[in-house]
This record gives structure tokens, C-alpha cells and sequence, in this order.
């Protein structure tokens, strides 16, 4: 683990990555930029060997559409972990992904495909099927979106993501 306080580190994460949008001029440009500095250095924190619970933390903390090249420090930093580690985190992540923007649970959702071995898909399945109803519909209703658009309609995702409904 590349820093000490997970707890302090999720806090912060999560503060930070509500990154000043275009036109919002409540905040300083001050505070602006320090919450982008430090998000980026907050995600450039990870090596990967974090858990779980990072991998959560991370897709939890893509809060606004705009990340200003931002993000990219959260992708990159989600492609560091095991991909066994993506999809368990991914899966405790599931409430965020419908909540996050859009573009965002895309591109989580076409990191697991292109990352998840074939079984760790089919783990990502099978706790999928032990969520409460209303949440794996939900999800399984982005996945779907996604397969219909871009981020999860090429042969190399398409298909790997499949959700049981009651």
C-alpha cells in the first residue's frame, strides 16, 4: 500500500474529486486547482495493492462529468489492480455506477470486460446475482445502455458482463 490512512485517503479522495466545473464560480481558482492537483495526486497514490476497497473508492470519487484530464489519473490508476480486485471492488461499487455520470460507468464497466479474466467475469456474475433486486436491475439496465452504445458494443466487450434477473 503506497500511503498509510486508508480511511483518511478515501476522505479526501472522495472530497476532492468534486472537481470545479466550468462556470461555477463559487469556489476560487485557488481551490480549483488545489483539488485538482491533489485528486490526480491522490489517485497516483495507488500501486494496485490496495484491495477492494480502492477500486471502490476510486469509481466513487468520479463524481463530476467534467474531470478536466483528471479522470484519466483514476483509469490508470484502476488498471494497476489485479483484476480479481477490480471486479470485487467494481461489484461493492455497483450503487456508485448508477449514480456516477454516464461516461464514467462506461468506462469502468469496458475496464472490467477488457481486464476481468473469464473468471473473474463470472464471479462478477455470480455476486451480481446476490444483490438486491432494484440495484442488479438497475445495473444490469446500464449494462445493457452500454452494450447499445459505445462504451460496451465492441467484440471485445459485448457480452461479457451478463446479469441474472430474477
Amino acid at each position: 500500500m503506497s500511503f498509510g490512512d486508508f480511511d483518511a485517503w478515501r476522505r479526501e479522495l472522495l472530497r476532492t474529486g468534486v472537481l470545479v466545473q466550468d462556470g461555477n464560480t463559487s469556489v476560487s481558482d485557488e481551490e480549483a486547482g488545489y483539488r485538482y492537483d491533489r485528486y490526480v495526486a491522490l489517485a497516483d497514490m495507488v500501486d494496485g495493492t490496495e484491495g477492494p476497497a480502492a477500486v471502490h473508492a476510486l469509481i466513487a470519487s468520479l463524481q463530476v462529468e467534467q474531470g478536466y484530464g483528471a479522470h484519466e489519473a483514476i483509469y490508470g490508476a484502476l488498471e494497476r489492480f489485479p483484476s480479481r480486485h477490480l471486479v470485487s471492488g467494481t461489484i461493492t461499487a455497483a450503487g456508485d455506477l448508477l449514480n456516477i455520470p454516464r461516461d464514467h460507468s462506461g468506462q469502468v464497466l469496458q475496464l472490467v470486460t477488457l481486464l476481468g479474466s473469464a473468471d473473474d467475469l463470472r464471479t462478477f456474475t455470480d455476486a451480481c446475482s446476490r444483490l438486491e433486486p432494484e440495484l442488479r436491475a438497475g445495473l444490469a439496465a446500464l449494462i445493457a445502455d452500454h452494450e447499445a452504445d459505445e462504451w460496451l458494443a465492441d467484440e471485445r466487450s459485448l457480452g461479457r458482463l451478463r446479469l441474472a434477473q430474477d
